[in-house]
């Protein structure tokens, strides 16, 4: 079994092309190829491209704890880019199938940069989902780790939770990460940003990602991040969001449309012995 590995501001992904494997890769499996220590190594696997009757491609995206996530946004970067390199796209934009809804794909820039339509972000708490009433959540208090942050919540087709804090730091977000992804709050789980302002088109982000922990960059976070921002009106429609891995450039659209660009960059081909899994 060969797989392609490549990094989006160092949130590795495996893209596994459909035809290796038969059937369906079982969360054990998932898990143990995902391992850094007993597998081959990754943040999650990108399995397609898949047959789509909505898009020219489909895609499923595979957490390291062997859960399915609805999009990423390195994730379709990566997958992008994987299309390029093996000439399945060329310049004109393409579509893509995830199961958080369809996505516009095109290469710029000599593939120096990935350019993706994220979508539309909802605020709604029955569209995240967020327990309780149907409202837009923004501007409430949630305890995690023995303390209380005021959170807002939104969706681009796979769920966030954005505190914006003055300070923001990998040490607090690995901390109160745990609780707030698992908080029951949240029926299917979510992800977590910690949100600092640094100006009306800068913001700054640490990430906990559901299924896979501390992360690097986030294309959906930062999505997600930009937009709370927007809402809040800490910042204007176009926002660099910096992370520990990189940068991203969001823009926001009065509908909350997202067009998101940056990097991603393939690392080299690794081959899985056939014996591993048995």
């Amino acid at each position: 079994m060969e797989f392609e590995k490549y990094h989006a501001l160092g949130n590795d992904y495996l893209v596994l092309p459909h035809d290796q494997i038969e059937g369906n890769l079982s969360e054990e499996e998932i898990r143990l190829i995902c391992h850094r220590n007993f597998g081959l190594g990754s943040d999650g696997i990108l399995l397609g491209p898949l047959p789509s009757e909505k898009a020219q491609f489909g895609l499923r995206i595979f957490n390291p704890d062997g859960s399915e996530a609805e999009k990423s946004g390195n994730g379709l970067r990566i997958f992008s880019l994987y299309l390029w390199d093996t000439g399945q796209v060329k310049e004109e934009p393409f579509t893509i199938e995830t199961l958080g809804g369809l996505v516009r794909s095109q290469i710029i820039e000599g593939a120096d940069k990935i350019s993706v339509e994220m979508g539309r972000v909802s605020f709604l708490s029955n569209q995240i989902p967020v327990v309780g009433e149907t409202r837009e959540v923004i501007g409430e208090s949630i305890e995690a780790a023995g303390e209380t942050f005021t959170y807002n919540s939104a969706t681009i087709g796979n769920p966030h939770c954005v505190i914006p804090l003055e300070e923001i730091s990998e040490e607090l977000v690995r901390k109160i990460g745990p609780d707030i992804e698992n908080h029951s709050n949240f029926p299917q789980r979510i992800n977590l940003q910690l949100l600092k302002v640094i100006d009306r088109n800068t913001i700054q982000i640490e990430i906990w990602e559901r299924g896979a922990g501390y992360t690097l960059a986030s294309g959906s976070s930062s999505s997600a991040a930009a937009a709370v921002a927007c809402k809040l009106g800490l910042c204007d429609r176009e926002i660099l969001v910096k992370m520990p891995g990189g940068e991203i450039e969001i823009s926001i659209s009065e509908d909350y449309d997202i067009q998101m660009s940056g990097p991603a960059t393939r690392v080299g081909r690794m081959t899985l012995d056939q014996n591993f899994l048995s």
